[in-house]
C-alpha cells in the first residue's frame, strides 16, 4: 500500500496526467499483489471498466450541450434570463445565475457551463461595469449547478458504479440546485452596494419577457424532454441522451438552419476528445479500484472511520471534510471512482439512504471544481477570459462559503434532498 501511495503522489507531484497515474499506480499493485500473473488483470479491469451501458449517456450530453450553445440557444437562456432578473441591482449577476439553472438541463458538466459563460456572459458583464475577477467569480460559482440540477455526468458515474438509481440521482439533484441558485443571488443582493453593482434603469415589460421566452422556448423544452423520460421511466437516461442529441440537431439543422457540416464534425471531435479525457480517467481507475477492492482498503477506511465515531452525524461531517480537501487536489472524475467503494460502504454502516449519499459525495465533489488549486472552472474561466487565478479565487470564496452552507443543509437535511424521489419514484 505504501508503494502504491509514493508511486500515486509522486507522479501528480511531478504532473503526470491523472489518467496515467491511476493506470500505473493500479498496475504497481497488481504486480505487488500477484507477480506478473496479475499483469493481465490490468486490461482486463481496463475494458470492464467502461463496461457499462449508461457510461454512454456522456458523450451524449456532451454533444447535446455543444449543438444548443453552437446554435445559440446559450444566448437566448442568458437574454431570457435577464429579461427575468436583470432589472435588479447587479442584474446581469443574477442572469448569470437564473441562466445556470436553464442551462442546466443541456448539458451534463460544470467546465462546459463556465466556457460558454465564459465567452458569453463574462464579457457583457465587465462590458457594463462588473470587474472581470467577479464576472467569472459568478460564473464559476453558476457553473456547479449544471452536474447538480440533472443531467449530471457525476451521477451518472456513481449511480452506474454503485448501483444506485439514476433517475432518482437526477430527482433528488433538482432542489439542491435549486437552492444553490437562490443563496448566490441572495448573496449578491448583500453584495450589491457594497461592491457598487450596476443597475438597470427600469423593469422589462411584459412584451419583453415574453419575446425572450418565445426565443428561449425550444432550448426550455429540452430539459423537459430528458427529465421527463427518465423520471416518467419512458427511457434510460442513455436513450434520453440519445433523443437530447436528435433534438439538438433537429433545432440546429431544420429550424435555425445555422448549423453545417464542418461545425457538426468540430462538435464531434470536441466531443470525443472531452469524452477520451474522462473515459481514460474511469478506465484506468478501474485498475486501482479493483486492486484497492482485493485488499479490502475500503472496508480498512471505513471501518477506521467508524472506530473514531459510530455517530451518523459525525460520519457524514467527516466525510464531508475529507471530500472537499480531495477535491482540491484531485480530479473529481477520479476520486469518486476511487471512493466510490469505501463511501458506500461507509453510507450504509450508518443507514444513509444511497440516493441521499450519492447526491451529497457529488454535490461536495462539484463544490471542488471551483476550489483552488487545481479547480477545474476556475482554470476554464482563466482560460477562455485571460483573467489570473488567484484574482478569480479570491473573488469566489463568499460563493464557496454560502454553498457549502447548502451542502451542509442537503447533507443533514434528508427530506431535502429525497422529496422529489419519494414524491416522482416513490423512493
Amino acid at each position: 500500500m505504501l508503494t502504491v501511495a509514493i508511486v500515486f503522489f509522486g507522479l501528480m507531484l511531478i504532473g503526470v496526467p491523472i489518467g496515467f497515474v491511476l493506470g500505473i499506480a493500479g498496475v504497481v499493485g497488481l504486480v505487488q499483489v500477484g507477480g506478473d500473473n496479475f499483469l493481465v488483470m490490468a486490461p482486463k479491469r481496463f475494458f470492464e471498466g467502461l463496461n457499462l451501458f449508461t457510461f454512454m449517456a456522456m458523450p451524449f450530453f456532451i454533444l447535446a450541450g455543444e449543438i444548443m450553445n453552437r446554435v445559440g440557444m446559450t444566448q437566448r437562456i442568458a437574454n431570457l434570463a435577464d429579461a427575468l432578473v436583470g432589472y435588479m441591482r447587479g442584474g446581469l449577476a443574477h442572469s448569470n445565475m437564473l441562466a445556470s439553472v436553464l442551462f442546466a438541463g443541456m448539458t451534463g458538466a460544470a467546465v462546459s457551463d463556465a466556457a460558454a459563460f465564459g465567452n458569453t456572459l463574462v464579457p457583457a458583464m465587465v462590458k457594463q461595469g462588473y470587474t472581470r475577477p467577479f464576472a467569472c467569480a459568478v460564473t464559476a460559482a453558476g457553473s456547479i449547478i449544471g452536474p447538480t440540477i440533472p443531467p449530471s455526468n457525476l451521477m451518472v458515474i456513481y449511480g452506474s458504479l454503485a448501483g444506485v438509481s439514476i433517475a432518482g440521482l437526477f430527482a433528488a439533484g433538482i432542489l439542491p440546485g435549486l437552492l444553490i441558485c437562490l443563496v448566490c443571488m441572495a448573496l449578491i443582493v448583500a453584495l450589491g452596494r457594497k461592491l457598487g453593482l450596476p443597475k438597470k434603469e427600469g423593469s422589462p415589460s411584459l412584451r419583453e419577457i415574453l419575446s425572450a421566452f418565445k426565443g428561449s422556448l425550444l432550448a426550455l423544452i429540452m430539459p423537459a424532454i430528458i427529465l421527463g423520460g427518465i423520471l416518467g421511466g419512458i427511457v434510460t437516461p442513455t436513450e434520453a441522451a440519445a433523443i437530447a442529441v436528435f433534438y439538438a440537431l433537429f433545432v440546429g439543422v431544420v429550424v435555425h438552419r445555422n448549423l453545417t457540416f464542418n461545425d457538426i464534425l468540430g462538435m464531434l471531435i470536441r466531443t470525443a476528445r472531452i469524452t477520451g479525457v474522462v473515459f481514460l480517467i474511469i478506465a484506468s481507475a478501474s485498475i486501482l479500484s479493483w486492486w484497492m477492492t482485493f485488499m479490502q482498503i475500503p472496508q480498512q477506511i471505513a471501518d477506521a472511520f467508524l472506530t473514531l465515531s459510530t455517530t451518523p452525524w459525525m460520519i457524514k461531517a467527516m466525510i464531508l471534510v475529507m471530500l472537499l480537501i480531495i477535491g482540491m487536489f484531485m480530479d473529481i472524475n477520479a476520486a469518486l471512482i476511487i471512493l466510490t467503494p469505501m463511501l458506500g460502504t461507509l453510507t450504509q454502516a450508518i443507514g444513509m439512504n444511497p440516493v441521499h449519499a450519492g447526491v451529497m459525495i457529488v454535490l461536495t465533489l462539484n463544490i471542488s471544481l471551483m476550489t483552488p488549486p487545481v479547480g477545474a472552472c476556475i482554470f476554464v474561466l482563466s482560460s477562455v477570459t485571460g483573467e489570473r487565478i488567484e484574482r478569480i479565487s479570491a473573488s469566489l470564496w463568499p460563493f464557496i462559503l454560502v454553498e457549502v452552507g447548502v451542502l451542509v443543509i442537503t447533507t443533514f437535511w434528508t427530506d431535502l434532498a429525497m422529496f422529489f424521489p419519494k414524491l416522482l419514484l416513490d423512493m
